[in-house]
């Protein structure tokens, strides 16, 4: 009776956590807070939600959250056709099945480095955090008079948390580093296989679309992989570490 009701527990709260975050992703996916502007880009926030359900419940549970993002990304083109290149999302092996994949990858990535030493953990934690602070001080002084204040503003933001997790990953036992490795390849995921979709399905269109030659296709697509990608994996980082922790502190409460 007691694991009968455990089971139920256990599937209820993995059903709340979907909807939650599911509601969560489609929110903003058709609001601002999807996008945090970063001076010369706009990073997305959209994938936070599939990774954090993936990391906390498992794959299946990230897979249904990508889910609804994914379909959340199709209506939005097919509604509202806000840019020139929407048409690409109305084909699913771009809008859908990469955000399905996020809740996968970025599980199995994460699970592949919980059970490491912690010593191992804690160095892996400083140099992947002193990373971080230092490309975001780069990309912070090198954009910064192209910034509005509110660019400003949240980059001092994201540079102080992350500032701050690389002081504390320096006198503190710092388990986190799985968590990082789960949140950057879920948001590479996403890049890497919407743009890579793009490129093989829709290059020319695109490139016309775009006005441009489609010999330029690989050398502008990888841009915005570059550009965007490494941004977005790094905000997803910072984002996620600290809801996972969150969220892992009141499971345990």
């Amino acid at each position: 009776m007691n694991n009968t009701l455990k089971k139920e527990s256990l599937t209820t709260r993995k059903l709340i956590l979907v909807s939650v975050l599911g509601a969560i992703t489609i929110v903003l996916g058709m609001t601002p807070l999807g996008f945090i502007p970063l001076g010369v880009i706009n990073a997305t926030t959209m994938h936070i939600p599939v990774i954090v359900a993936s990391i906390i419940e498992g794959p299946i549970v990230g897979g249904l959250v990508g889910l609804i993002f994914g379909l959340s990304s199709l209506f939005n083109a097919l509604l509202k056709n806000a840019s020139p290149v929407s048409f690409v999302f109305y084909n699913p092996l771009i809008s859908v099945l990469p955000r399905v994949l996020i809740g996968i990858t970025s599980y199995y990535a994460y699970k592949a480095f919980e059970n490491f030493p912690v010593k191992k953990l804690r160095i892996f934690s400083k140099i992947i955090w002193s990373v971080i602070t230092a490309f975001l001080i780069f990309f912070m002084v090198k954009n910064f008079g192209q910034m509005s204040t509110a660019n400003r503003i949240y980059m001092t933001i994201f540079l102080a948390a992350s500032l701050g997790i690389t002081i504390y990953s320096f006198f503190k036992i710092n388990d986190n580093f799985p968590v990082v490795i789960g949140a950057f390849v879920g948001s590479m995921t996403n890049t890497v296989f919407v743009l890579g979709g793009i490129y093989l399905l829709f290059a020319k269109k695109y490139m016309a679309a775009l006005g441009m030659p489609l010999e330029n296709a690989k050398a502008a697509i990888l841009g915005v992989s570059i550009t965007s990608g490494i941004p977005e994996a790094i905000l997803s980082i910072i984002i996620t570490t600290a809801v996972v922790k969150a969220i892992k502190v009141y499971y345990r409460s």
